[in-house]
């Protein structure tokens, strides 16, 4: 997304989707939050009607799964107060401007759960908000985790549980895991111990 508004050329789009395409006409900044902004658009549909499309602008964000040495998931409990409840997921956050995907991992592992890695591999981008919200989630997974102490940010409050893929996929299929990118981080997970996707693992040292 262009952060002054208006959909950017995505990856996969080809002249072929000139009938589905919107094309922005007029773009206007409705709301400045801490970090996230709403943008308003008038856009040109493929019939030459307009339309208005209201959509949040989001930094980028990753979301790490870290692989304990037992063969554990680690994931955390954290209130999130839109949905009301603790909610468990893997960690996550947000990228700083200019901020690099892979830094931003690493940097959120030691910081919400005290881990360092000595393995990275990057699995892909999940757009969890695609009808409303450009945000982008890196998905990393971390092993050879070595424990340290947590340094959360102030009003930051996490509590860590390691459960096994088993507990984990369990879950996911009763509801006691909701959250998106969880549950893609699974999928991923699980894909991937199946053979069938690959991860490409490189050093801490080589990141």
């Amino acid at each position: 997304m262009n952060p002054e508004g208006g959909a950017a050329a995505q990856p996969g789009s080809t002249s072929s989707d000139a009938h589905l395409r919107e094309d922005s006409v007029s773009s206007e900044r409705v709301f400045n939050g801490n970090f996230l902004h709403v943008q308003r658009d008038i856009v040109r549909l493929p019939d030459g009607a307009q339309a208005s499309r209201e959509y949040i602008l989001h930094p980028g964000a990753v979301m790490i799964v870290p692989l304990l040495d037992d063969g554990r998931l680690l994931l955390e409990r954290q209130f999130r107060f839109p949905m009301g409840r603790v909610m468990l997921e893997f960690p996550a956050g947000k990228l700083d401007a200019g901020e690099a995907p892979l830094r931003c991992a690493q940097r959120e592992l030691i910081e919400e759960t005290g881990y360092h890695a000595a393995e990275w591999a990057h699995a892909g981008v999940l757009h969890n908000a695609i009808a409303y919200s450009d945000e982008g989630i890196e998905i990393f997974f971390a092993r050879g985790l070595t424990p340290g102490r947590q340094a959360l940010d102030d009003g930051e409050f996490i509590e860590l549980q390691a459960f096994t893929v088993a507990e984990v996929d369990a879950m996911c299929q009763d509801g006691r895991i909701t959250d998106a990118k969880t549950l893609i981080g699974l999928l991923w997970l699980q894909r991937w111990q199946a053979g069938a996707w690959a991860l490409k693992w490189v050093a801490a040292a080589q990141e």
